[in-house]
């Protein structure tokens, strides 16, 4: 074939479209190579907008072939090139007259287009500069300039309109980006002209607080309700005050004769008669059962003994749940399926070993460039002597070796490298990747002995604009792509600049990332540790001039370990002062001389051991059923089971206590007697408790679930050892009483002495003197007013409490970590990466379901990598911080015909690599009409395995292996694609709001993808699987806490005979706890939570203990009106509440406050403070007063009950008076 032929075919293959009829070109065959070798990059990136790259082929053909180039060029430096068969003149420097309209259309049809796997502008890459810094007239300098590695010879543009020196600047027609090609290419997408999107989209206007008058409207509410309760409540008293004066009647005037029980029992109504029948039978199986305990003790106790035993031998197949997946996700949870679908499509998201390095040196350094150029100052980090030092500190830390079952570990054997085999470099992301690793390297330069034109400044700033460079294109022409061949994003390893002046940067952050192996415990354990050892390495690390922050995969892991344990002390001193206080008060000392026969300290030890095996038991019945533990079941279960089992000790020994033994009633007579008085009150409050547990049980949040399983059985278990084990041992204590033997050595026996029955101090004090004055006609309104008033507060602030759980909280005060979040939140500009994954099942064959994901030419404006696009230009609203690298739209970059990057051997068909000179080599696609179009169906197959395995290089920067060798999953012997994940990053995220914001976001936005595509896409990123619980914690907040009312209602309206309105008066008393609970969690700054939620859950069961004793007491009293109804029940259960609830936890929690964990501090001593401080005061206070306006009436079936059951005793005789 002629040259001449060749090279009209070569021109119109580099530049279509171009005709000059019969006219020559002024280029031969080998110009047209070194054009088209030259134009290699700028093709690969811009050619996905047709308008710009044929503006820029325009450019460079009219410069290279154009018969007219006399009119607009200008050879100003020759050379002669002497030849034995002529002698030529070479050009060695020309000047290109170029149309100042045709250079800015140019620009401006390509400033926007994308390179998607590396999230920049295209021009990032090929401008010498930032995209944002690039204009017309420097990009087509830099291109010209023979310092890029490019250009053969130095080219002077000179822009013009209008004619120069003789000179006609090239003007030819341009195309804007919005227009299509004659040879029918069609417009840029939305993604690559910003023109065609239309107007820039809007985020929606935040929502306005609301208010009232400027006021919080809760507030406003609030406090007009309470003005008008408060007016409503003051005038019903006053009414009623006045109208009791008026009939001279006193509210504490008998309301029944109660010396005439025929009467009563005929006008008792049925519903009372069925109530007192329910009663009478709690009251009489609980008599005989206490009967049969104390007269076989030993039959109880060992049977006890042995059921406990079998149960908790569970204990040995015990296994505690660490996991922060399995802790807080459901795996029926949409984010744990979604990272489940992640894992096994893609691998498990790697492992990060994280550094944040500050420097102590303070000046900043500041760089000149050669030969004009403004002064670019450089942050102290920046520095080179820092850098060389840092890059010592990353050495050493490659090198680190473990030891894991005598094998030796390094960095290399865990890591991440992207490119093995062919390169088995670890993917390390570093500023100092940026030089290749190398103090050699970092320390090159380029110059002469007067100027320095190139050196590490100039390098850095190249390369933060263009991460995936392979040619700096300064005198360096170093790379800036990673040694594991990835690009280096500025965002990811530099810190605490301004904008995107990367060169400000105040800290440097280097990340090594490395795989996960979940499914392989042997790689898993290698990788752990060498963790162990990187940990330790940096912990030890000193350097004068560097300051680091440092965080391992396993180190929040650790540091909560670590945690627990150190506050193993904290928990073993809380308790020993609730035991010793349990121990001593169960005691009443009449006399000093029997103060050692008085003493319960042996009854009390175990009543705590029956404590702690019922816990012991609900353990080993669970790890029987295969159910793991967690750390919260752990610390918060015995809290809870010793609150409801103490409290029922102190009420069974202090009655005993202050019971007087009837004429002929023998010991096991009295105790079961008073069993039957008592476990009705128990059984009421610990039924309540285990069905309200239970029902928490329907969660789907795996703490609350695992925590109300644990501790519903371990109280069922706690009130069956108490009314069985605990009673026998009781009866034997009071024969050791009676018999005069000491207390523990109960071999020893004292002179026979009087015993004496006398009230306990606290009885008298709640008798005499609380109870008469709380119930006083003027103390009770306050009373009232005051909790009202802490409700309406409490109602105002509840939407207030914060959503979330801040990882600074899950650390010790004194943990490495903190500093490492600390850091994090003030010098990291970039969140975590999020991938938005297509499941599998989308048709990639056809060009319409090419459109619907890819953001190039010809695809949906509505498309996912279009979607993706459009909210990162609201990244402040939609979280999403860049543009996604799209594994489709740079496929289609790399096969075309025009690109060096597709080829094959032609004899094998196998895939050969564009830096292979071999001519057996050829195009994977015709450069004809037909192979310029995108691939489809068996084409888009046949080729896509090469783009994956293809590394990049110097001649093809567009190759998959790196940047997408697992985004892709090919399925079917590699025939069809499977799923697919498209990526990008979140916006930085410093708090708890911020990560649930990012979730809820990414969810809207994959939302509408999925719509649009008609095809199932999922947002996935590391953190959603941890955060998903706070979009509905609220609602799980309002389903637990109703169900566990809902529950309480039930139980206490069945067990109390029925009363429909006891049931609603507990309940409305422990939702008024609960509702209190959220106002001091907003004072005290306790964020809502799944540990915050498993509190309030036990809130609500330990309110219980405050509350049903107190309810049953008013509700058995057979005194004639409520005032004396609830005076007495104050008198009688509020002593033994009061001491067995209030006191025994106050001591054991204070402790808690000395706790070093941030989270003991906060959701477990200021929680709990507040739960027993609330409920004591409602039940104790506000429920008495309440029931003495509004309890319920007196069942004439239960009086005319009592009245008969204790006719002709002494007990009648105090009735009646």
């Amino acid at each position: 074939m002629p040259r001449i032929f060749k090279a009209v075919i070569k021109a119109l293959e580099l530049c279509p479209g171009y005709d000059y009829g019969d006219r020559s070109l002024c280029c031969d065959v080998q110009q047209l190579q070194t054009l088209k070798g030259s134009l290699q990059l700028p093709l690969q990136f811009l050619s996905r907008c047709p308008a710009c790259f044929f503006n820029l082929m325009n450019l460079f053909c009219e410069l290279t072939c154009s018969p007219h180039q006399s009119a607009f060029m200008n050879g100003t430096k020759f050379t002669l090139f002497n030849d034995t068969a002529q002698n030529t003149t070479n050009v060695v420097e020309v000047e290109y007259y170029i149309g100042k309209t045709f250079a800015n259309a140019m620009y401006n049809a390509c400033q926007d287009v994308q390179a998607p796997s590396s999230n920049v502008k295209a021009l990032s890459l090929l401008c010498g500069k930032d995209a944002n810094d690039c204009n017309a007239t420097n990009w087509i300098e830099y291109m010209f300039d023979i310092e890029n590695g490019q250009s053969p010879f130095p080219i002077i543009p000179i822009f013009s309109d209008v004619p120069v020196s003789g000179m006609t600047p090239m003007n030819n027609k341009t195309y804007k980006c919005t227009e299509g090609l004659e040879d029918g290419s069609g417009s840029c997408s939305c993604q690559d002209c910003s023109p065609a999107c239309g107007p820039q989209p809007v985020p929606p206007p935040l929502t306005p607080p609301w208010t009232i008058l400027g006021i919080d409207a809760m507030a406003v509410i609030m406090w007009i309700a309470y003005v008008v309760f408060l007016l409503i409540f003051i005038g019903a008293v006053i009414g009623a005050w006045c109208y009791r004066k008026r009939r001279i009647e006193s509210e504490y005037g008998p309301i029944l004769d109660s010396n005439n029980p025929h009467n009563l029992n005929m006008d008792a109504s049925c519903g009372e008669m069925l109530g007192e029948r329910f009663e009478s039978m709690l009251r009489s199986v609980f008599t005989v059962w206490g009967s049969f305990c104390v007269q076989q003790p030993l039959l109880v106790i060992l049977g006890s003994l042995v059921i406990v035993g079998c149960c908790s031998s569970g204990l040995f197949y015990m296994k505690i749940t660490t996991d922060p997946v399995a802790l807080w996700s459901s795996p029926s949870s949409q984010a744990r399926q979604e990272k489940d679908y992640f894992d096994s499509h893609f691998g498990p998201f790697f492992r990060s070993e994280q550094l944040i390095i500050t420097t102590t040196l303070k000046s900043e350094s500041i760089y000149s460039p050669y030969p004009v150029g403004a002064d670019v100052p450089f942050g102290a980090p920046l520095d080179k002597e820092v850098l060389h030092q840092v890059l010592d500190l990353q050495t050493d830390i490659e090198n680190i070796v473990a030891s894991y079952e005598n094998e030796t570990v390094t960095l290399k054997d865990i890591c991440l490298s992207p490119l093995a085999p062919y390169n088995d470099h670890c993917t390390i992301l570093s500023v100092l990747n940026y030089f290749q690793n190398s103090h050699e390297q970092l320390d090159r330069t380029k110059g002469d002995e007067f100027y320095v034109w190139a050196d590490y400044h100039t390098h850095f700033l190249y390369c933060v604009n263009a991460p995936a460079s392979l040619n700096d294109t300064s005198p360096l022409h170093d790379p800036c792509l990673g040694t594991f061949g990835g690009p280096i994003f500025p965002w990811l390893v530099l810190g605490g600049y301004d904008g995107t002046n990367y060169n400000n940067a105040t800290a440097l952050v280097i990340t090594f990332p490395v795989n996960n192996f979940h499914n392989d415990t042997a790689k898993l354990g290698k990788a752990l540790a060498w963790e162990i050892e990187f940990i330790s390495f940096l912990k030890n690390f000193s350097n004068p001039n560097l300051t680091i922050a440092f965080n391992s995969e396993r180190s929040i892991e650790d540091e909560i370990n670590r945690e627990s344990e150190s506050d193993i002390s904290t928990v073993v001193i809380s308790y020993a002062i609730m035991f010793v206080y349990i121990s001593l008060a169960l005691g009443h000392i009449h006399s000093c001389k029997r103060v050692l026969v008085d003493s319960k300290v042996s009854l009390g030890i175990a009543g705590i051991l029956i404590v702690l095996s019922s816990v012991a038991c609900s353990l080993g019945i669970f790890s029987y059923a295969g159910v793991p533990l967690t750390l919260i079941v752990i610390e918060v279960i015995p809290f809870l089971v010793l609150a409801v089992g103490v409290d029922n000790i102190f009420i069974i020994v202090q009655t005993y206590q202050r019971d007087e033994r009837m004429p002929q009633e023998e010991l096991h007579q009295q105790i079961g007697r008073i069993l039957g008085d008592v476990a009705p009150s128990m059984f009421l409050s610990s039924f309540s408790e285990t069905v309200a547990f239970f029902l928490g049980a329907l969660s789907t949040m795996p703490a609350v679930r695992t925590f109300s399983l644990f501790a519903g059985l371990a109280v069922l278990i706690d009130f069956l050892l108490q009314i069985s084990c605990f009673i026998s041992l009781l009866g034997l204590d009071a024969r050791r009483q009676e018999g005069n033997r000491l207390d523990i050595l109960c071999c020893v026996k004292l002179p026979e002495g009087q015993e004496e029955r006398t009230d306990g101090f606290l009885f008298r004090f709640f008798k005499k003197i609380y109870a008469p004055f709380l119930l006083k006609e003027w103390v009770r309104p306050i009373v009232v007013a005051v909790f009202v008033a802490m409700l309406s507060f409490s109602i105002a602030v509840t939407n207030k409490v914060q959503i979330g759980l801040d990882q600074q909280l899950s650390m010790p005060d004194d943990s490495y970590v903190l500093q490492y979040f600390k850091n994090l939140s003030e010098y990291l500009h970039t969140g975590p990466p999020v991938y938005f994954v297509v499941k599998d099942g989308h048709d990639y064959l056809s060009l319409e379901g090419q459109n619907s994901v890819c953001g190039g030419v010809g695809c949906n404006n509505d498309s996912l990598v279009q979607q993706v696009y459009t909210a990162s230009l609201l990244s402040n609203y939609t979280t999403i911080g860049f543009n996604p690298s799209s594994w489709l739209d740079d496929y289609f970059d790399w096969v075309k015909p025009q690109s060096t990057c597709c080829r094959y051997y032609n004899s094998s068909g196998a895939f050969c690599n564009a830096s292979v000179v071999d001519t057996s080599c050829v195009h994977c696609r015709p450069l004809t009409p037909s192979g310029k179009r995108r691939p489809t169906g068996n084409d888009f197959m046949k080729f896509l395995p090469m783009f994956l395995s293809d590394n990049p290089n110097v001649n093809c920067g567009k190759g998959g292996h790196a940047a997408y060798g697992s985004a892709v999953d090919l399925t079917g012997n590699e025939t069809s694609v499977g799923a697919t994940y498209f990526m990008t990053y979140h916006t930085i995220l410093k708090d708890s709001p911020d990560f649930i914001d990012a979730l809820k976001m990414a969810r809207v936005l994959a939302g509408n993808i999925t719509n649009t595509m008609g095809h199932t896409v999922f947002p996935y990123s590391v953190f959603y699987v941890f955060y998903e619980q706070y979009l509905t914690i609220v609602y799980d907040t309002v389903f637990q806490l109703v169900v566990s009312l809902v529950a309480i209602f039930v139980v206490t309206t069945v067990l109390l005979g029925f009363e429909l309105w006891s049931g609603v008066l507990v309940s409305i008393t422990i939702a008024m706890i609960l509702v209190n609970m959220f106002g001091v969690m907003w004072l005290w700054g306790i964020s809502l939570n799944a540990v915050s939620l498993v509190n309030l859950v036990m809130s609500c069961g330990i309110s219980v203990e405050f509350c049903s004793h107190i309810m049953r007491a008013f509700s058995i009293s057979v005194k004639s009106t409520r005032v004396e109804r609830a005076e007495e029940a104050l008198a009688h259960m509020g002593s033994s509440v009061f001491s067995g609830i209030t006191l025994t936890k106050f001591g054991g929690i204070l402790i808690l406050a000395l706790s070093k964990s941030q989270i003991f501090q906060i959701f477990y001593f200021r929680m709990y403070l507040a739960m027993v401080l609330l409920g004591a005061t409602h039940g104790l206070m506000f429920l008495p007063v309440l029931l003495s306006y509004a309890g319920p009436s007196l069942n004439k079936a239960k009086v005319f009950a009592a009245n008969k059951r204790y006719a002709g005793t002494e007990r009648e005789r105090l009735l009646n008076f």
